[in-house]
């Protein structure tokens, strides 16, 4: 069960509410609630905060000092009155992007409780602003400059709001708390919360609106709440117990940070952030699959377009060669060059992006496989078919036909060869879930990357096992939040 408690400086000021929590004072949660027992308290922290070291301040450290999940968090107040401190205001400053200056007005000022707006006109940037700012009540200010957009925000007293009987803050507080602290269930109460990381404009998502669907259902079978979050959401993370990350990674990327950010707060996380920077590299995983011994093609790197480098490579790699951005995905960055002529060419363009190039011998197959490795494990097996007249799986130049075919097949009538070595790939990055790609020719196999954050579409990824393959990688986040104790 998760218990939900709403401290408040005094009972007295508190209104008398119908609410899915317990109220009380701030002394009487410094003195009964320090129970190692519960496995999962969330405290709503009422108090004002807006003085450091103020009851308010230590209702929040203490809370995390118990495990309680908390809002706000000390992060939060500190980035609030620490800033405002710096800065010799009562405020803290923040910048709206563009798409939002534009659509209010200057002077414009706003209450801001649990992310609802009192002005429905300031309710996208009422939502900016509670995702980077998570607190209970903020006072929001705008200012206009020529280039930019400024809002003051502050932390507000919630004794004084709440005491003008204004209808939308309770509203806001009931929302809140069936929105975000309690989710119920018919059959069974979950014992952990997941934040499934997911961006609905992304072009080529890794998992589709079905396939996520289908990992919040595997999610409640063993014990775990899914909620699906964008980034704009991704300051709230401290409120769950696991992430899991289905937006496309990359290292100087939101994914990336959020991984971090989460780690340090004892979330399970996948992709964690160590698999990201790894698989992010190709010039890492290259380095380390000729370091262990990963049957991968003849590789190298380049880092200038000299006429002696081109005639150099020429000699060891013949044409076509292969040349690789370090950090792309989905076929983006691959270029296959004919002579030394579009090799110069090419490599002078690339190396305008990195300091290295990536350099492979060409190995033609009719498809790729992509075996799924989680923890290990082969948990699923594709052959994914070279797009109609190109030689890559994805035909990024052509408006038809921009990838191949597939063909999903069950583990164990993949050749031993190839899962072996998939097995080995993934090893070298970590314990996560992977997409281990490999070629197989002329009696050899060579692994070309370990994917994180892979691909798993509906009847695509999981067209063998169907709603099994979910359920393995739900499993598998259930073991390890039971492991940690959380």
């Amino acid at each position: 069960m998760i218990t939900t408690l709403i401290v408040v400086d005094s009972l007295n000021d508190f209104p008398a509410l119908e609410l899915d929590a317990t109220v009380l004072d701030f002394e009487s949660y410094l003195a009964d609630y320090p129970k190692l027992s519960e496995r999962k308290t969330r405290v709503i922290n009422l108090c004002n905060t807006n003085k450091y070291l103020s009851k308010g301040y230590y209702c929040s450290l203490l809370a995390e000092a118990r495990h309680h999940k908390v809002l706000p968090s000390v992060n939060t107040i500190n980035d609030l009155i620490i800033e405002s401190t710096e800065q010799s205001l009562e405020v803290a400053s923040l910048t709206l992007p563009k798409a939002l200056s534009d659509s209010v007005k200057d002077s414009a000022v706003c209450d801001l409780v649990f992310g609802t707006a009192s002005d429905e006109a300031m309710q996208a940037v009422a939502k900016y602003v509670f995702d980077r700012f998570p607190a209970p009540y903020l006072q929001i200010s705008v200012s206009k400059q020529v280039n930019a957009t400024s809002l003051k925000v502050r932390l507000g007293n919630w004794d004084e709001i709440i005491s003008q009987g204004q209808t939308f803050v309770v509203k806001a507080l009931q929302d809140y708390l069936q929105k975000n602290w309690v989710k119920r269930f018919s059959k069974k109460s979950a014992r952990w919360d997941m934040a499934i990381l997911c961006n609905e404009n992304e072009a080529t998502p890794p998992s589709d609106k079905k396939a996520l669907k289908h990992f919040v259902q595997a999610a409640k079978k063993v014990g775990i709440n899914a909620q699906l979050i964008d980034s704009r959401q991704a300051a709230n993370i401290t409120h769950f117990d696991a992430l899991f990350i289905r937006e496309t990674t990359a290292i100087n990327h939101p994914t990336y940070h959020l991984a971090r950010k989460a780690e340090r707060e004892g979330l399970v996380v996948i992709d964690d952030a160590n698999s990201i920077l790894k698989c992010c590299n190709k010039v890492f995983l290259q380095d380390a699959f000729s370091y262990h011994k990963v049957p991968v093609p003849k590789s190298g790197f380049a880092y200038d377009p000299s006429d002696k480098t081109c005639t150099s490579l020429a000699q060891e790699f013949g044409f076509p060669m292969v040349l690789k951005l370090p950090e792309s995905s989905f076929s983006l960055g691959v270029f296959k060059v004919k002579d030394e002529t579009e090799l110069k060419a090419r490599l002078a363009e690339l190396l305008h992006q990195s300091a290295l190039v990536l350099v492979q011998e060409y190995v033609f197959t009719e498809f790729d496989w992509r075996i799924g490795v989680l923890n290990g494990k082969p948990i699923y097996a594709c052959r994914y078919f070279m797009a109609r007249g190109h030689w890559q799986i994805y035909n990024h130049a052509s408006s038809k036909n921009t990838s191949g075919g597939f063909e999903t097949l069950p583990t164990f009538e993949v050749p031993k060869s190839v899962l072996d070595a998939a097995i080995k790939a993934s090893g070298i990055i970590g314990k996560g879930l992977y997409g281990v790609d490999i070629k197989q020719a002329n009696g050899k196999v060579y692994v070309i990357e370990v994917n994180d954050n892979p691909s798993i579409e509906s009847k695509v990824e999981d067209k063998y096992l169907g709603k099994e393959l979910y359920m393995i990688i739900m499993q598998e986040f259930a073991n390890r939040l039971e492991a940690r104790g959380r």
